[in-house]
């Protein structure tokens, strides 16, 4: 049975006008297969039954032996008490186990939870007590932070397995001797009931396939998001979300679809950005994925060389990492033919500067964990318009409504919180129907961030609504100063944000990591921003920094700048870098300078 996503009666151009810009043939909607995420990967058996689905160092795994490992590890967590509807925690970085590992849980017909193996206590206490997981597969680096939390995670069962396990010999002897050179073997207690060997997990031959027999209504994925308020959330993720949002991304690939694909998996699998499309779409073209599980910018180059990569997803500090290598000109990047950036912004200079160098462009997107995550990208071959996160993609709908009733409809151009609707869409949060109930309302998801929408249907991220900057009664919008930032040529970084002020409320405090070798000075900033800016939106503070925080996307990560503010507020502390000394401004109590140089 095949579900059409539903069409009202104004789905013409001059109600969605991004229409008229999807490439050719690309359709307005998507079907999406009623049926269990894992039709795909047992489709991928079938079809591309000797293509190599996940390739590691001397490891290669046809997709006939990915369904193969996958069933046989279902049939294993089965009789280790694993019943349908159980959630499974997986704590694995890009190896092969990951993938073996979702695509096994699924057939068991259990939910995946994946998990973030750096987390901290309260964060992975918390994801395991909400999700009401028993069962975790996990690598054994992660053992010993396991190991001081049994007690309070309540887990029944772990699952642990070694790198050594994703190699064929003599590598797979070899890597024991490795890591205790390197000092990162870990003893694991195994006891063969309670802590399990992973390849103990293989010496059967029973096989099991039973996912959810309600796709469209059970969670195949409970994916927690980050966290930027409060405790993060299970976002629950239907079967039928995520294939939808995989129909959705093929029918954007056009006639890359239809070429054999090498894959870079370097965007964490535990992020949802990197679940969908390097770990669940690959098995609908039947691509070949090269998991990487960290990122080192001369190591990535060297991959480039050994693999040629032609699909290449990632996020902009990777892709501004690599152009900055001093190694560069020694490889020739022109086989990736197909780019796509998410998490945050990317600056166009560096836009141009890929081009430049791959002769191929990033196609700019966006989304977010409620959403499987994909909603909006340029599109691949057509008008790209830099800045934009392009237009909503097949079978979604989106609008900018006011800030303020989240109804409203703005007019073109006009700032306003950005919604979506589309098959994509969560269920809702897991265990939390009044946190549904406020996100997802007459089937909208309000997606919390502040967008406009041009004439002919390009969405532009302004900001979140929580980092809106109110000065003297003035929105201001960080984005907007963060792109004057980048444009000066001896900035690498920047991000600003809203600081409380004992006098005026909120200023713009500028944080600033300066390029290499460069020496930069508060009132070259201040002269800078003036040329391009209005007074009212120009940081008042300034600090210069060796580096910003992040996530595992890229993604900076202003809620840790919030905290360190707040921290240096409750230590009597303004802070500990000069305010400029604007003459519209009364900075008489300016915050002491640091230096004022980097």
């Amino acid at each position: 049975m095949m579900r059409q996503t539903p069409s009202s009666p104004s789905d013409t151009v001059q109600s969605r006008p991004w229409f008229t810009f999807y490439d050719e043939g690309v359709p307005h909607d998507v079907t999406v297969p009623d049926s269990p995420l894992t039709e795909l990967l047992d489709t991928a058996a079938v079809t591309f039954p000797k293509n190599v689905a996940v390739t590691f160092q001397n490891l290669d795994i046809t997709y006939a032996e990915l369904k193969e490992k996958a069933e046989t590890l279902a049939a294993s967590l089965r009789a280790r008490g694993v019943c349908p509807g159980d959630r499974v925690a997986i704590m694995l970085p890009n190896l092969p186990q990951t993938f073996i590992a979702f695509w096994g849980v699924l057939k068991a017909g259990a939910i995946v939870v994946m998990t973030n193996p750096l987390y901290m206590e309260s964060e992975l206490t918390h994801l395991v007590a909400d999700s009401g997981a028993r069962h975790m597969i996990l690598l054994d680096i992660f053992w010993p932070k396991i190991a001081a939390l049994r007690d309070q995670l309540g887990l029944e069962t772990c699952y642990v397995t070694r790198v050594g396990d994703a190699l064929k010999f003599p590598l797979n002897l070899l890597q024991p001797f490795s890591a205790r050179r390197h000092h990162t073997w870990v003893d694991v207690p195994f006891d063969g009931k309670t802590v399990v060997r992973w390849k103990d997990l293989f010496r059967t031959s029973e096989r099991l396939s039973e996912p959810s027999d309600r796709p469209a209504e059970e969670p195949a994925v409970i994916q927690y998001t980050g966290g930027t308020t409060g405790l993060s959330k299970g976002a629950m993720l239907s079967h039928r979300n995520i294939r939808a949002n995989v129909e959705q991304i093929f029918f954007l690939l056009g006639p890359e679809a239809k070429k054999q694909q090498v894959m870079l998996a370097l965007l964490p699998l535990f992020h949802v950005f990197g679940l969908t499309l390097t770990l669940i779409l690959p098995p609908r073209i039947g691509g070949k994925v090269v998991p990487m599980p960290r990122y080192v910018q001369g190591d990535m180059l060297e991959a480039c060389r050994k693999y040629r990569f032609t699909f290449f997803p990632g996020a902009p500090s990777v892709y501004i990492s690599l152009l900055q290598q001093k190694t560069l000109n020694n490889y020739d990047l022109h086989h990736i033919r197909f780019c796509i950036s998410g998490s945050a912004p990317m600056p166009g200079e560096w836009l141009r500067r890929f081009e430049e160098v791959t002769g191929t462009s990033i196609t700019e997107g966006f989304g977010l964990t409620e959403a499987s995550p994909v909603t909006h990208v340029n599109p691949p071959y057509g008008l790209k318009k830099p800045g934009t996160v392009g237009c909503p993609l097949p079978g979604t709908d989106a609008r900018i409504v006011d800030l303020e009733d989240g109804v409203t409809p703005m007019p073109l151009g006009q700032p306003g919180e950005l919604v979506i609707r589309g098959p994509q869409v969560m269920l809702g949060y897991w265990n939390r129907p009044e946190e549904t109930a406020n996100t997802i309302r007459d089937g909208w998801l309000h997606t919390g961030d502040i967008a406009t929408m041009d004439e002919d249907g390009y969405f532009t991220i302004v900001d979140r609504k929580k980092d809106l900057i109110i000065v003297g009664g003035y929105n201001v919008y960080p984005r907007e100063v963060d792109e004057v930032l980048h444009q000066h040529p001896k900035i690498r970084e920047a991000v600003t944000m809203g600081v409380q002020h004992r006098s005026r409320g909120e200023v713009i405090k500028a944080y600033i990591v300066p390029k290499e070798g460069e020496t930069l000075t508060v009132p070259e900033v201040v002269a800078y921003c003036r040329q391009k800016l209005a007074s009212y939106k120009v940081p008042r503070i300034i600090e210069f920094r060796d580096e910003l925080p992040k996530s595992f996307v890229g993604k900076v990560l202003r809620r840790a700048l919030r905290e360190e503010e707040e921290q240096r507020r409750q230590a009597g502390a303004d802070g500990i870098a000069q305010a400029a000394d604007l003459p519209d401004a009364q900075d008489d109590d300016a915050a002491s300078s640091s230096g004022g140089n980097a």
